[in-house]
């Protein structure tokens, strides 16, 4: 059965690119192919790199119009990925910067083989982050999100990450769902799950979904968790996602989650 990645790429500096460069063998091994939505500032700033990717046949893009939202970004992305391939493709929807942190460290054989194993049996997968993953990352990230999973379990009885950082589904599923999604911020994801759980969705937790940042900033891991557990910045970052979701989560329970 195809397995495609499914990738938004914001990388208005081109720093993430030389990463997807560097685990493309990893990836080719593992997923036969991958659908790429790139912003419209990326694609102006880093034309060398989209012309690269489009030389690549494993690689399928799309390029986002100017002032679109994150939200609406997504659901561009998403419908246009469950579109282009066959309806029982495994779409894994994650990130550029989890998977090129996941691919160059101790995580690569571990992530390869959980993405082997995955089959298609009525149900969608989110990869929960473990309590390993979870004590890699600062403290306010994973309580800022954890309301939300908490909300969830108040509210529908399900223990689910809305906050997914890897979320596997079959194409003409991703492409019932997204019609029925209108968040324009990073709610969206958290919509998806809202609009999937009258299906069967599964969970594992999974180590690989360590915290990326230091890697990819080529910084000491303890201090830059330090530095970021006391920015009030950051923690308002996180709210800023966290917020919407859980305002998402309570008009779902009133049967109203379809008003933005």
């Amino acid at each position: 059965m195809a397995s495609v990645v499914v990738l938004p790429i914001h990388d208005p500096a081109g720093e993430l690119f030389p990463h997807l460069r560097k685990v493309m063998p990893q990836m080719e091994g593992v997923f036969s192919g991958a659908f790429l939505g790139i912003t419209a500032i990326t694609a102006e700033t880093q034309p060398e790199w989209v012309d690269w990717l489009e030389t690549r046949t494993f690689f399928r893009c799309i390029i986002h119009q100017p002032g679109l939202a994150v939200g609406d970004q997504f659901r561009e992305l998403y419908a246009s990925a469950a579109a282009a391939y066959p309806p029982d493709t495994l779409l894994h929807l994650c990130f550029v910067d989890r998977l090129a942190f996941i691919l160059q460290s101790a995580h690569c054989q571990p992530f390869i083989a959980d993405m082997r194993a995955v089959h298609y049996d009525e149900s969608s997968l989110i990869f929960h982050r473990s309590e390993a993953a979870w004590a890699t990352h600062p403290a306010n990230y994973r309580a800022a999100e954890q309301m939300v999973t908490t909300a969830g379990q108040l509210l529908f009885g399900r223990t689910l990450d809305f906050a997914w950082c890897h979320l596997v589904m079959r194409a003409d599923a991703l492409g019932a769902i997204i019609p029925r999604t209108n968040r324009p911020d990073m709610s969206m994801v958290a919509e998806i799950i809202v609009q999937a759980m009258g299906q069967a969705i599964r969970a594992k937790d999974v180590d690989w979904l360590a915290w990326e940042d230091p890697f990819l900033a080529g910084r000491d891991a303890c201090q830059l968790k330090r530095e970021r557990e006391g920015s009030l910045q950051e923690t308002r970052k996180r709210l800023a996602y966290v917020i919407p979701m859980l305002q998402l989560l309570d008009a779902a329970a009133n049967g109203t989650h379809n008003s933005p």
